[in-house]
């Protein structure tokens, strides 16, 4: 067995071979954000957070705190089992039915991880005579998923429905099957999928369509129902949805609605909910609550959508460069280079504003950033604040530093 000493040698020679030595410029991760939120409060700071996706500031609403209460008392902590041959608690049928229901789909499925989610979900579905044509700038749970079914798999440029098409003429004559992958809202990026074209195209083709909606229930649509209410689309067209309980839904765990016919079959055969444990009681009873929230109180979803376009229209205004993010609740500010990135991230955290690097290991390494989760609870007054903050570090920044980027970063993803 390696001694702990050799095994700190190859982490850090793994870390400086991925990162490129990122940590010399200190560690701003797995930052206490419970403890800098005290001491602020302590010394009458006011300290904001965009680095968390409570989308709708539902996080510690009593009405949820309430429900895992009930829960805890009611039926404990655990699930205890598989649901498949353990049992399920009536909370898991309701939950699913109601959430279902919000998103207008016919049957949900709920697992313990959303990462799972997609994993088990992809993999599960595409066999060898399949293909998987998915987005290159999909999440890693897609591309795991993708990695590990027995399918091919092509990849198409972001958001170029142009190159989907023509790899959809030249190819899919050769598969049985053909799964569409994309996300709704793009995590790193604030754009949006262009589900219109996605419909017509798979339609076209006689395709599946999987869309990942976990950073847009909640976040998109008029009643934050996601992609389809934004563009008016039915939501039953698209073949696969998958979601997430950590995000709108204050809690955690992932999601699948789907056609009942296809749910029924999953709930036998999909390893990543046969295989696991069931959602914990105290989990689906907050993430309903939180559900009955969003239901109840649709105006969180226009004071999110207004705050985020806020930030948008002001980080645009004050010449920061924001990618091709369209002002629905993740918005990113791109930086030169790594050092610059690192340092504009501890120049906020100086000002009480929270906002982590977002780095080489999960966006390509010419195109560091910082990333902004905007929520319904966010005032005015911490939107201008952590702009303010971006253009003032810009403008001690060395001369011509920022616009040395903007060529290649404009072109690279407007």
């Amino acid at each position: 067995m390696p001694s702990d000493k050799s095994l700190m040698a190859y982490a850090d020679r793994r870390a400086r071979l991925a990162g490129s030595a990122v940590f010399d410029f200190g560690n701003p991760w797995f930052a206490p954000l419970d403890q800098l939120q005290a001491e602020a409060d302590r010394d009458g700071r006011p300290f904001v957070s965009f680095a968390n996706y409570d989308y709708l500031g539902l996080a510690d609403h009593p009405a949820i705190k309430n429900a895992a209460h009930s829960a805890l008392d009611k039926l404990g902590v655990g699930a205890l089992g598989s649901r498949l041959v353990g049992g399920e608690r009536l909370i898991h049928a309701d939950f699913e039915d109601a959430l279902a229901k919000f998103v207008g789909a016919d049957a949900c499925l709920t697992l313990v991880s959303g990462y799972l989610t997609n994993l088990s979900t992809i993999s599960h579905l595409m066999g060898r005579r399949d293909v998987i044509l998915y987005d290159e700038l999909s999440h890693n749970s897609i591309v795991s998923g993708i990695s590990g079914a027995k399918a091919a798999s092509m990849v198409f440029r972001h958001n170029d429905m142009d190159h989907l098409e023509s790899i959809l003429k030249e190819t899919r004559a050769n598969y049985r099957n053909c799964l569409i992958v994309v996300e709704s809202l793009y995590s790193m990026d604030g754009d949006i999928a262009n589900l219109p074209e996605l419909l017509a195209l798979k339609d076209k083709f006689g395709c599946w369509l999987l869309v990942d909606e976990a950073h847009s229930i909640g976040v998109l649509g008029k009643n934050g129902r996601g992609l389809s209410e934004h563009f008016g689309e039915d939501p039953r067209r698209i073949d696969i949805i998958i979601g997430t309980l950590s995000k709108t839904f204050a809690s955690c765990g992932g999601f699948i609605c789907t056609q009942r016919s296809v749910l029924e079959w999953m709930r036998y055969t999909l390893p990543g909910f046969v295989y696991s444990v069931g959602l914990p009681p105290v989990i689906a009873a907050a993430a309903h609550a939180a559900l009955d929230l969003i239901v109840a109180e649709p105006e969180r979803v226009t004071a999110l959508q207004a705050n985020a376009q806020r930030f948008l229209k002001k980080a645009r205004a004050a010449n920061l460069l924001t990618s091709s993010a369209v002002g629905q609740g993740i918005i990113p500010v791109l930086f030169p280079d790594l050092k610059s990135t690192m340092e504009g991230s501890d120049f906020l955290l100086k000002h009480d504003v929270f906002a982590p690097p977002i780095v080489q290991l999960s966006v390509p390494k010419e195109l560091p950033r910082i990333r902004f989760f905007l929520s319904a609870r966010h005032t005015s007054e911490d939107i201008d604040r952590a702009v303010d903050a971006l253009e003032n570090f810009f403008a001690a920044a060395p001369a011509g530093a920022r616009e040395h980027a903007v060529p290649a970063l404009d072109a690279a993803r407007v």
